[in-house]
């Protein structure tokens, strides 16, 4: 072989030994921001979330209908029509959930925005929110949560569990959403 050649292959094996190790700092980077939280959320949604929080639960007597789309969604429908009617009606939860699939990106605050896209001023869901019906995600943290408040966990217990389950690499994104209010707190509308 010839001393170029074996340069080369030197050369090459070094350079992706130095990408492979850049890389991996890099994810390991991303990691642990994502494990040591979120950015702090706005006054917006903080506003939003306790407003919202304050209608509930919320019991509707109708809701519009799930925006199911001709396929499949990626859980089973009676699933995803949970954690939609969860959302509608524990606003006091959800409001103050994460999610952990990068939907802040399209303007989601919290679980809650995952599936209701906007409520009448009585806090009537009028409009859901697309996404909820075709992201796993948003459906198992919604599900998650629903698990829990209906064997009495608070906000503040559903939020942890929920945070210690999807805060992992599989799950690098995790918004900023306002915390519970401590409990007893009153809310600011």
């Amino acid at each position: 072989m010839s001393p170029v050649l074996i340069g080369g292959v030197i050369v090459a094996v070094l350079a992706i030994g130095g990408y492979a190790m850049y890389n991996r700092a890099s994810g390991t980077a991303a990691t642990a921001e994502a494990q040591s939280g979120a950015p702090e959320p706005s006054a917006d949604a903080v506003a939003k979330a306790n407003r919202d929080a304050a209608l509930g639960p919320h019991k509707q007597a109708t809701l519009p209908p799930i925006p199911f789309r001709g396929y499949e969604p990626p859980r089973a429908p009676a699933v995803v029509t949970a954690a939609f009617q969860f959302a509608a009606e524990h606003p006091e939860v959800a409001s103050f959930v994460p999610c952990f699939c990068g939907c802040e990106a399209g303007g989601h605050s919290n679980n809650a925005d995952c599936f209701v896209k906007r409520r009448a001023d009585n806090g009537d869901v009028v409009e859901w929110e697309e996404h909820g019906v075709e992201c796993a995600v948003c459906i198992d943290v919604a599900t998650r949560s629903r698990q829990m408040q209906s064997s009495g966990a608070g906000a503040s217990a559903i939020r942890a569990a929920v945070e210690k389950e999807f805060t992992n690499p599989n799950f690098p994104n995790k918004m900023a959403t306002p915390k519970p209010p401590a409990a007893g707190a009153p809310t600011s509308h």
